[in-house]
């Protein structure tokens, strides 16, 4: 049987939100939210929150989550992982990256991207969108794909363009990533590409270099926390959060 592991990169140095991981909802730090969420998948069979700073190893330690401190000077969180993917040899075989700023996210949703990746083990990466209407936020990554769901390009900007034709909505990068061990190890092995520099999307990276991506449409409300105005949402959000109540 297949092993997947749930790796969590943060680091914290964000210089939109500073030391975002350690930010408290409900007296519980976004990092330590996301680990719990993720700790309650049924296909995971481990989680491991990766970090570059003994800050957030402290708070690891306190809720007795597992954590390994990495390099400071990865340039993204895909690397981050690479890193401890290599010092768990072959222990599994294929790393859900999970972000450490989606305090939110949802353990179905880990568990249907496993599930996909189960049934299609050829792919090298499942990158699962939500359906969303408005898109103008250049901080939610826009994904836009073929008819067979092959990832085709991401971007910050609003795509498809409704030049001629308006869109009923768009799809926006959900922040559980799938990998195929060996396509992260490739990925993480290959230099920033000229698209990855130019729209700052680490996944881009992925695409130029010819790895298979396809993604899988889920349904719900997760999203990352970019900025302090995503903060106070999720405080709000998680006044009528169903999932917490499973942790606390």
């Amino acid at each position: 049987m297949k092993k997947f592991i749930g790796l969590i990169p943060t680091r914290i140095g964000s210089t939109r939100l500073p030391s975002k991981p350690l930010l408290e909802i409900n007296g519980i730090p976004l990092v330590i939210h996301t680990y719990k969420r993720a700790k309650l998948s049924k296909k995971l069979d481990d989680v491991i929150i990766c970090c570059d700073d003994t800050k957030i190893l402290k708070i690891a330690k306190k809720y007795k989550a597992k954590c390994l401190l990495t390099s400071k000077h990865h340039s993204n969180g895909t690397e981050r992982i690479t890193e401890v993917a290599h010092k768990l040899k072959d222990k599994y075989d294929f790393i859900v990256d999970i972000q450490g700023d989606e305090p939110l996210i949802s353990p179905d949703h880990i568990d249907r991207v496993i599930k996909f990746h189960e049934k299609n083990p050829y792919l090298d990466i499942i990158l699962p969108t939500l359906k969303i209407k408005l898109a103008d936020n250049q901080n939610l990554i826009k994904v836009v794909t073929d008819k067979k769901n092959n990832v085709l390009y991401l971007s910050r900007s609003k795509i498809p363009l409704e030049f001629k034709k308006k869109t009923p909505f768009f799809k926006k990068h959900l922040s559980i990533i799938s990998f195929k061990k060996d396509a992260l190890i490739k990925y993480s092995s290959s230099k920033k590409t000229d698209l990855e520099k130019i729209e700052d999307i680490e996944l881009l990276r992925a695409i130029e270099i010819g790895l298979k991506i396809k993604t899988v449409d889920l349904k719900g409300d997760s999203f990352s926390i970019d900025v302090y105005e995503d903060f106070i949402k999720a405080k709000e959000k998680f006044k009528s959060d169903k999932i917490f109540k499973k942790y606390i």
